[in-house]
């Protein structure tokens, strides 16, 4: 008879690359490198939502906490963890109105420990109303 091996416990391993210090700032890095993963969670852009399915009207600090609180509830139902978002794109409508705001998400970045690569992109319009959008990539 075959004997069934139990297989090894992975353990997820991160790497940071940062070349330079000026991006540690601005709550980002310049690449992740992430090995053993036992599995990936790819969240759609996490916007200014409402329960019920209505897109917010709120000004940008209110939508980017809505955000926020989207994106965490989406990672933690999965049973995943924010700590490990090795990706956060952020798309806004306005990064004039975004910028006064992002001390709010450099808060919640560093509440996790988060360690992320991150993209930042100005673009038209999102849909409906909103104005900004969080998208990312979570290991374990």
């Amino acid at each position: 008879m075959p004997v069934w091996h139990q297989p090894k416990a992975n353990k997820m391993e991160k790497r940071i690359i940062n070349p330079w210090q000026w991006q540690d700032e601005r709550s980002y890095v310049q690449a992740v490198e992430v090995k053993q993963v036992e599995s990936t969670l790819y969240c759609s852009g996490q916007a200014a939502v409402h329960a019920d399915g209505t897109s917010s009207t709120a000004d940008m600090e209110t939508q980017l906490l809505l955000a926020i609180q989207n994106l965490e509830k989406v990672i933690n139902e999965a049973g995943y963890e924010c700590k490990n978002i090795v990706r956060l794109n952020i798309l806004t409508t306005s990064t004039a109105e975004l910028w006064p705001q992002f001390p709010l998400l450099q808060a919640w970045i560093a509440k996790h420990g988060i360690k992320q690569a991150t993209t930042l992109c100005e673009v038209k319009s999102l849909f409906e109303t909103l104005a900004v959008e969080l998208e990312a990539t979570v290991v374990k």
